[in-house]
């Protein structure tokens, strides 16, 4: 027979080590369109001079055959310029599949799980998205690093992009 005895631990707080993080909710809106495609949607982070501090998550069409879905990230524009034409896809940790019209929320910690560690500074959250038979659209928020209290940022596109909001807790 098994018998088990609680253990108490006094004096002893357990915590977890809590470290800055980035919580970025991106809205992708239902369009009313004859052919609609889901968005392929980038996000990344840049210093002052426009140079990319961070390659955070680019959601595209991961399940076509022979890779072809990375045909059209160059659709992307401004990312595309920055980061994708240096990469081979699919990048571990950042690349995933679109996302369906919905808030999607994705949370990141600079310096873990692939995420580059951040300097101290400003900094700039971009979101670009663009859509076959549809358009591009590119927000940008502002935001410091590492944030001295829990802080928050929003953009709203018009057309290919909803609400984007950006929280930063210290």
């Amino acid at each position: 027979m098994r018998v088990l005895v609680p253990v108490t631990l006094s004096g002893l707080i357990a915590s977890p080590a809590l470290a800055a993080e980035m919580a970025v909710t991106v809205e992708i809106p239902q369009l009313s369109v004859a052919e609609y495609h889901r968005p392929y949607v980038a996000l990344w982070v840049e210093r002052p001079d426009q140079s990319v501090a961070a390659n955070l998550a680019v959601w595209y069409d991961v399940k076509m055959r022979d890779n072809e879905g990375t045909k059209w990230l160059k659709d992307m524009r401004q990312w595309w310029r920055r980061i994708g034409r240096d990469l081979t896809m699919p990048v571990d940790g950042v690349s995933g599949p679109t996302r369906a019209p919905g808030e999607h929320r994705v949370t990141f910690v600079p310096g873990q799980n692939g995420v580059p560690k951040l300097d101290p500074g400003s900094y700039v959250l971009v979101v670009e998205a663009a859509r076959e038979v549809g358009g591009r659209e590119l927000l940008r928020i502002p935001f410091e690093w590492p944030a001295a209290k829990p802080a928050q940022g929003t953009a709203k596109g018009e057309a290919e992009l909803g609400r984007i909001a950006l929280d930063v807790t210290p």
